[in-house]
């Protein structure tokens, strides 16, 4: 490689071999689920207006205010490329008339950007699964995104990950809760880091989240939900727990498990690796295999009318390497050209097109030395060769698929 060529761009990656196929494993088994749930396939733009992010996340998150790539276009647009599924799907079900398909259930993968420290597990472009139901306020909606997220991780052979499960009750026990953290914090708010400081009166909640050990030290302490649930609340939750269980869906309760924006009601979720797990050493510091939660007051903030509804992501690399490399699988057949016969090549070619066409994988090998293209084709290891030659053909391989091969290429 010469000194002047260009290198890919810090936080980006290009993915090939056996990291190409666990990719590919994860987005296949993905579609696979979604369709058994009958969640239906959309495609989202890569860029949006500005205003959709900042709207929806919140203009003081540091997604917003730290990680987004931004640019004006030449009708001196802000346009931002997507950090995040959620908002551009909130967007699109108002400005459509998505609403007729209530309660819709959609799923949707793809690369999304945020201009963030790399590290392992995370890039500046990445990709998502995301699955949402819009227009769906009761809890089963919850119970079932959440049935569908267990069964692809054990459809993917991902084990040691355990959903943790917390209610942020409605907007009625969240008022009240937040007026307690406040209170709480607000006594001892000089030991606090400067981030909660600034965060007491305009996201109380964001400071349960805080790493830093001058926060940690009080957080253990701090008020819990359960102390502020309505019963509406209270029952919601326990609906939603009660049909985990009847589903068979493993879960833990994590009352430290909170989300920061305003929107969040009820449900919040993760699935995380249980400690000591070979998920959690893969892993590393980015525990977060899978998560979500309900945002019942999302579309108002973006101009619409109050619509429930909740949704999960979960980053296609992480769990690419909880699936592990993967390889790719052997050809059903691989035809040999062993002369350098005119009709020799015509059969073969023939030959694999009606190969394809009976859904077996094959290729065709015509170049290098004609003695040396069956040695090549057996370093391959295929299910079976098929080789042409100007005086007939010979198959090698399972002597079981023999008669099966035969038929499909006219043999």
């Amino acid at each position: 490689m010469s000194k002047n060529t260009p290198k890919a761009i810090r936080g980006t990656q290009d993915i090939f071999g056996p990291d190409a196929e666990a990719f590919a494993f994860v987005v296949e088994t993905f579609e696979r689920v979604r369709k058994l749930y009958r969640f239906r396939r959309a495609e989202m733009p890569v860029f949006e207006k500005t205003e959709v992010f900042s709207r929806a996340i919140g203009e003081t998150t540091d997604v917003v205010s730290k990680e987004m790539y931004s640019f004006n276009d030449r009708g001196d647009t802000s346009l931002t490329l997507r950090p995040e599924f959620t908002a551009g799907i909130a967007r699109a079900y108002l400005t459509n008339g998505w609403q007729q398909h209530a309660p819709l259930k959609l799923a949707t993968h793809g690369p999304l950007f945020r201009y963030e420290r790399p590290q392992k597990g995370r890039y500046r472009q990445f990709h998502q699964l995301d699955a949402e139901i819009l227009g769906a306020g009761e809890p089963q909606a919850d119970v079932e995104l959440l049935a569908m997220a267990d069964q692809l991780l054990k459809e993917l052979g991902i084990e040691g990950v355990t959903l943790h499960l917390n209610t942020l009750g409605d907007a009625q026990s969240r008022d009240a809760w937040r007026a307690g953290l406040i209170e709480y914090f607000g006594a001892v708010q000089g030991e606090l880091s400067e981030d909660s400081q600034e965060r007491l009166h305009k996201n109380p909640l964001r400071i349960l989240d805080s790493k830093d050990p001058r926060d940690q030290a009080f957080v253990a302490d701090a008020p819990k939900i359960d102390h502020f649930l309505s019963e509406e609340a209270l029952a919601f939750f326990e609906s939603v727990t009660s049909g985990l269980d009847a589903a068979g869906v493993k879960w833990k309760r994590a009352e430290s498990l909170v989300r920061g924006l305003d929107y969040y009601r009820h449900t919040a979720f993760e699935f995380i690796p249980d400690e000591g797990s070979a998920a959690a050493d893969a892993l590393g510091s980015q525990s977060t295999v899978l998560g979500g939660g309900r945002y019942d007051g999302l579309m108002e903030s973006l101009g619409g009318p109050a619509t429930p509804a909740v949704g999960w992501a979960a980053g296609i690399e992480r769990l690419a390497m909880l699936v592990g490399e993967k390889l790719e699988g052997p050809a059903d057949a691989i035809i040999v050209i062993e002369d350098s016969s005119d009709v020799a090549l015509v059969r073969g070619y023939a030959a694999l097109k009606s190969l394809r066409l009976a859904g077996l994988s094959g290729e065709l090998i015509a170049e290098g030395s004609p003695r040396k293209r069956y040695d090549k084709a057996v370093r391959r290891s295929p299910n079976a060769i098929v080789s042409f030659s100007e005086n007939g053909h010979r198959i090698s391989g399972d002597e079981t698929t023999h008669p099966e091969l035969e038929r499909i290429l006219g043999l």
